[in-house]
């Protein structure tokens, strides 16, 4: 190497080594060798003296030696991959600075390391700034709710719809991982449901297990909190693709409830409802927005009655689709919550004499029903 390079070892580092080839001579040297080493200002031997140094220290018997190599080298893309995969299988202190960062490791060599190698290591993996879908699979499926949670709360990891499920499936009594689900903001709209669910179920045993509710008052209380949620997920610009899943799964749970339909329209999403009814009557969706939006009104109660929902809504449904096509968000701080209420406000007084179409009863329930959407 030239003595331009300060990759190279000076004649006092070598007298050094020579005269103490103690582990901290030998830890210095790892250390000023691959902190500067810069294979784009290396003629080609001197870089293959600097890798063959490399592979050398880094199965040096002394653990501090190993340790300066890694923290050095450990983002350098120049590494060797030889010389990175044996730093990652080293042990823990050596191998986590690595397995964090170096880019130099592909998805195969990190897939052998995730499924043969200790926890600590899986979690290194998972905190990688880029971390593929092969990858994530592996690492959902190793049982390591410490690494899980962590790949789950890092958004540089690409992670499957497929992978997802399992990872409510198999850790959904996990707080760790179901707080780091409801903090990513790609969750599909169906798996964030999914999880939803089971946070609600949760929610209704403390309920009724610590605070003495009622399992009735409970529930009630629960399905609002869920048709909420639900409703929220859909601010995040779902595809369609996305908002039939979503569907197609609620319809499985007999989650499509009147309540959930009537609170889309009443805060504007009539595309929901629209896929929610096509879903329901097993329409296609063209057929259904031509029926709701017939100007008689004939094929929205056609299609109502084909869905089976309940007859005291009727007159609160059809109101609230000749609305939502009137009405606009103003585009003010909070418009959303006036949009709601100015909705809601319309709804109720849409039907000054509804003793024709709604009993005292039924007017009772109607009223209730949309206090709860209102809330």
């Amino acid at each position: 190497m030239t003595e331009a390079n300060t990759v190279q070892l000076t004649k006092d580092d070598v007298a050094r080594l020579l005269s103490d080839p103690s582990a901290e001579a030998r830890a210095a040297a790892s250390s000023k060798i691959a902190k500067n080493f810069d294979a784009t200002k290396l003629s080609d031997e001197e870089r293959r003296i600097a890798e063959d140094i490399f592979r050398i220290l880094s199965k040096d018997a002394e653990i501090r030696v190993r340790q300066a190599l890694s923290a050095h080298l450990r983002a350098n893309s120049d590494l060797p991959r030889d010389v990175a995969l044996t730093l990652a299988r080293d042990v823990e202190s050596v191998a986590l600075p690595v397995l964090k960062v170096t880019d130099v490791l592909t998805d195969e060599d990190l897939i052998t390391i995730v499924r043969g190698d200790s926890t600590a290591k899986q979690a290194a993996i998972a905190q990688r700034p880029q971390v593929s879908e092969q990858v994530s699979d592996a690492l959902v499926d190793t049982g390591n709710e410490d690494a899980v949670a962590r790949l789950v709360r890092n958004e540089g990891a690409r992670i499957s719809e497929a992978a997802y499920g399992r990872v409510v499936d198999n850790y959904s009594n996990s707080a760790a991982v179901t707080d780091s689900l409801t903090r990513r903001p790609d969750l599909p709209p169906a798996i964030s449901e999914r999880v939803v669910a089971a946070m609600s179920e949760r929610l209704h045993e403390f309920l009724i297990n610590k605070h003495d509710v009622s399992a009735d008052v409970a529930s009630d209380l629960i399905l609002q909190v869920r048709e909420r949620a639900i409703m929220s997920l859909l601010d995040h610009g779902s595809s369609d693709v996305e908002l039939d899943n979503l569907i197609d799964q609620l319809h499985c749970k007999n989650s499509l409830t009147p309540s959930l339909l009537l609170r889309a329209l009443c805060m504007g999403d009539l595309t929901f409802f629209e896929r929610a009814i096509a879903n329901l009557t097993g329409l296609p969706l063209k057929n259904v927005q031509i029926l709701i939006h017939d100007q008689g009104m004939l094929g929205l109660e056609s299609l109502y009655l084909r869905a089976e929902l309940p007859m005291a809504l009727y007159p609160a449904f059809r109101a609230a689709i000749i609305l939502v096509v009137e009405t606009d968000y103003d585009g003010g701080s909070n418009d959303r919550e006036r949009y709601v209420e100015r909705m809601l406000e319309r709804v109720l007084t849409r039907f000054p004499d509804p003793s024709k179409r709604i009993s005292p009863s039924d007017i009772e329930f109607l009223i209730s029903k949309l206090r709860q959407i209102a809330a």
